[in-house]
């Protein structure tokens, strides 16, 4: 694994092209690209960060279009999940916009929405999660996630964390864009710095509403 010296304004530049050339001639003639530009240096700066967050996992390119009306067939973002618990975990991502610095979770079942309610139902752990839902805002981060337009069934539409109950899955990110650090090694520490904004929240997660 090569040493992570940041993440060059190429990578940038390969999704501005995709979106205009979402096609497999173009992907193949530019895989090269893909392949030095993104892959590598997302999967050198994982490898740096894993003994802190976890193994991660670079995603597919490819879209899954079986379902969709949209049969372009590749993604126009290259995403990376560190995983600490199932669906649970740090998030990054590279795109034409540039970089997206993200964690929480994503995926519900039933069993798992019923205990992140009930976590967030009780005075402890929800009054923990408020604070630090509270704080990442505070940070700069977009608390984000799925949510209900209304309190669920069986919670008071004046619960002191209405909002919060709302939720069906519940994540943080922000959006980095390109700055002057990101081309350089010094990218390693501002993402992991960010990460650990969030750590909390993945932490609260992982204990009450890991899947």
């Amino acid at each position: 694994m090569s040493t992570f010296e940041g993440i060059p304004a190429a990578a940038f530049r390969f999704y501005e092209e995709l979106e205009e050339n979402n096609n497999r001639e173009w992907w193949l003639e530019h895989k090269k690209t893909y392949d030095a530009e993104v892959k590598e240096p997302l999967s050198a700066l994982l490898s740096e960060l894993e003994p802190e967050f976890g193994p991660a996992k670079i995603f597919r390119p490819n879209r899954d279009i079986r379902f969709s009306q949209d049969k372009s067939p590749y993604k126009t973002a290259q995403g990376a999940f560190a995983e600490s618990k199932e669906g649970v975990g740090f998030y990054v991502q590279i795109s034409a916009d540039g970089l997206l610095i993200g964690g929480g979770y994503h995926s519900h079942t039933p069993a798992q929405l019923a205990r992140f309610r009930a976590a967030v139902d009780a005075p402890g752990s929800g009054e923990e999660l408020q604070k630090i839902v509270d704080a990442v805002a505070a940070a700069g981060f977009a608390v984000e996630g799925e949510k209900l337009k209304t309190v669920p069934r069986g919670f008071d539409k004046d619960h002191p964390r209405a909002e919060l109950l709302k939720h069906k899955s519940l994540s943080a990110g922000v959006e980095v864009g390109e700055p002057e650090w990101l081309s350089t090694a010094a990218a390693r520490q501002e993402i992991a710095a960010r990460w650990e904004t969030l750590r909390p929240l993945v932490d609260w997660v992982s204990e009450h509403a890991a899947p």
